[in-house]
């Protein structure tokens, strides 16, 4: 999946500010009762009229428009769609069992982006054509309710003056429409609520949470979230401090070349990101500093801008790197005409850069910070991959094309992900009773605000808070993520794991080995639980975990949010399914293969046998040592207080030769 450029974003961003914003309004269709939100809009809201190129059946389901009830706003709303799990779940006024709702991130991502490409009940395919996915679709499990916020996102509505202005407003304006939700279907307000999600999500979720606990009334009963690959956090932590773990999972990234490595392991040590997990976690981990480099500046479609912060355009940079890659899957199909041709350029003179530089490593860091880089590693190894290992040399000709949700996949173009014709057919926008002031977009890129990747100071308060209230806490990720990698999730000071106390102490106190299986018995991930608080790694996942692994996401969804597996759950000194010490290493390998082609996977490169093999025992030599020495360096970056994972030797490379392939010319 390819990201739009940043370049692009900022430049829309900005003609969005000096412009006016958009306005739109929800559509009050026929048949539309009078008075206050009741029982009464449930036919109403019922889809009913057939949906172009569905044949197959599906559950029941409800959608449209509802207030936020933000004073002075009355058009701004959020779209819902959601599906029953069994007939008549939804609208019983009875019923105890417990519901979901999915969220999307971006920010300004259309949750029907998960719905029809994730775990929803239809999937839309590269052709357009429709196919049942109920098979997997996470209605199956409880009653389920896929939702586009904030305001102005998707199908939600929003006018000029309404957008958000931070995520504590997005929390309250989410519990407004919650009030509006359980006047229409009155069970949910007392029955469990499940809210779940992924990517920006992540930090949407903590907002919500937050709000529901500080309303002295909240419209909901939330008994638990999960979020998946997760951006709660600063992008530095997300995004670049996993960057030696995830080239350990796929050292196919460096061609498997030790000395690459050892020089990408150095920069992340200079940079302080290879922080010391403890269990239980031994002291606070300190927060991150980020030390920029050159192509910091490179706004103009270089990879660097679209998957960093930069303190000017937080917002802005990081809305561009997440969900939109939905949006934008080739770069020569969605950039502006100017845009694409600056992206070229400056994609070229990189690549220039590195064949010039990266032969020998000439010039490059000696034991100091990469001045062309700084610490955005993820970047990077990225442009390294791109620029010298194949298949991603395949993609030079459109740009240099990599996806960060799912590394083995080096598609280019990819398949097509787009919602927009079934969902802006009016046909479709009849049934489902979205507006006609505005059409359905992925990703709605304006400024939304003070959003993007601020440390959440909160997250111990929000986790007491939990603990109190019996709130469970899930957070998954999938093993083949380089935008947000599991270490991510682990370990920086402002992610929830280890840096974060819940139930009285601080972490996880053992570390998570514990295998989980699929159906047919074989490894699935790793799951470790502590005091409702649980960690799931997916094997043989993506970034969009539900899309790339779809059957096991529905059995965690079953027995780890809903149900009530103990694999993995502490008591004492126990750990119930045991723990595998291999499967307590930093690293879970990736797979093999890494698969290539233009629109559909016609091939795939495994590297020799004696390649892996020397890399396997490079990489056990490479781990074994431990050293609580830094290094030193005179550029000024956050020291971890010696917390190193492994020896960091600072190495003078000269005279490496790297292997060009014919590719690359």
């Amino acid at each position: 999946m390819l990201l739009g450029s940043c370049g692009v974003a900022l430049c829309f961003s900005c003609l969005a500010t000096a412009q006016s914003l958009p306005s739109s309004f929800p559509h009050l269709y026929a048949g539309a009762p009078s008075g206050d939100y009741s029982p009464e809009w449930q036919s109403y809201f019922e889809v009913t009229e057939p949906l172009p190129n569905v044949t197959f059946p599906l559950t029941r389901s409800f959608a449209g428009n509802l207030p936020v009830q933000r004073a002075d706003h009355p058009n701004d709303t959020l779209f819902f769609w959601a599906f029953e799990h069994q007939n008549g779940s939804l609208t019983s006024n009875t019923s105890t069992e417990p519901w979901g709702i999915w969220l999307n991130g971006g920010p300004g991502s259309s949750s029907m982006a998960g719905m029809f490409f994730e775990n929803g009940p239809m999937h839309i395919n590269g052709d357009y054509s429709m196919s049942s996915n109920t098979e997997f679709s996470w209605d199956t499990v409880a009653d389920y309710v896929w939702i586009d916020q904030p305001v102005g996102t998707g199908f939600s509505t929003a006018d000029e003056a309404g957008y958000i202005s931070g995520e504590d407003q997005m929390g309250a304006d989410f519990l407004g429409f919650l009030s509006n939700l359980v006047k229409v279907f009155p069970s949910l307000a007392t029955r469990p609520l499940y809210i779940t999600g992924e990517s920006y999500a992540g930090t949407y979720i903590p907002y919500i949470l937050k709000a529901h606990f500080e309303s002295p009334n909240s419209p909901v009963t939330i008994a638990k979230i999960a979020i998946g690959d997760g951006s709660v956090g600063s992008g530095p932590e997300f995004q670049d401090l996993p960057a030696v773990t995830v080239i350990e999972t796929y050292p196919q990234l460096i061609n498997y070349d030790p000395e690459v490595f050892e020089y990408f392991e150095e920069q992340s040590h200079l940079c302080g990101y290879d922080v010391n997990l403890t269990y239980p976690q031994n002291g606070t981990i300190p927060t991150l500093g980020y030390v920029p480099g050159i192509y910091d500046s490179d706004e103009a479609g270089s990879f660097s801008s679209r998957l960093k912060f930069s303190n000017n355009f937080k917002s802005r940079s990081f809305r561009s790197r997440l969900l939109s890659r939905f949006q934008e899957r080739s770069k020569t199909e969605d950039l502006h005409p100017f845009a694409k041709s600056t992206h070229f350029r400056k994609r070229e003179e990189r690549r220039q850069d590195w064949v010039r530089s990266k032969r020998d490593l000439t010039g490059r860091a000696n034991g100091t910070i990469d001045s062309r880089y700084g610490c955005d590693l993820l970047d990077e190894f990225i442009d390294y991959a791109i620029n010298f290992t194949f298949p991603w040399t395949l993609s030079q000709p459109d740009g240099g094309v990599f996806d960060v949700y799912n590394i083995p996949d080096a598609l280019d173009p990819e398949v097509p992900i787009d919602a927009s014709v079934f969902l802006n057919d009016n046909r479709t926008r009849a049934a489902i009773h979205a507006p006609t002031s505005k059409d359905w977009v992925l990703d709605f890129d304006f400024p939304f605000g003070a959003l993007g990747g601020k440390p959440m100071t909160f997250l111990t308060d929000l986790a007491t808070n939990g603990t109190e209230k019996g709130v469970g806490f899930v957070f998954f990720s999938g093993n083949d993520d380089s935008l947000i990698a599991h270490r991510g999730t682990e370990a920086p000071p402002s992610i929830p794991l280890q840096n974060t106390t819940f139930g009285g102490i601080q972490g996880f106190t053992r570390k998570p080995a514990t295998p989980w299986t699929d159906v047919s018995g074989t490894l699935a991930g790793i799951v470790h639980q502590e005091r409702n608080w649980t960690y799931v790694l997916f094997k043989g996942a993506g970034h969009l975990v539900a899309a790339t692994a779809p059957a096991n996401a529905k059995i965690f969804l079953q027995q780890f949010v809903f149900g009530t597996n103990t694999t993995g759950l502490v008591t004492g000194s126990t750990v119930t399914g045991g723990e595998d010490p291999e499967l307590a290493e930093d690293v879970m390998p990736g797979s093999d293969p890494i698969f290539y082609g233009s629109l559909s996977t016609e091939s795939s490169t495994i590297w020799p046998e004696a390649t892996r093999a020397a890399w396997t025992s490079f990489i056990q030599t490479e781990t074994a040592s431990v050293t609580t020495t830094p290094i030193s360096t005179s550029i000024a970056v956050s020291s971890t207080s010696g917390a190193v994972r492994r020896t960091v030797p600072c190495y003078i490379f000269t005279g490496l030769t790297m292997l060009l392939y014919v590719f690359l010319s």
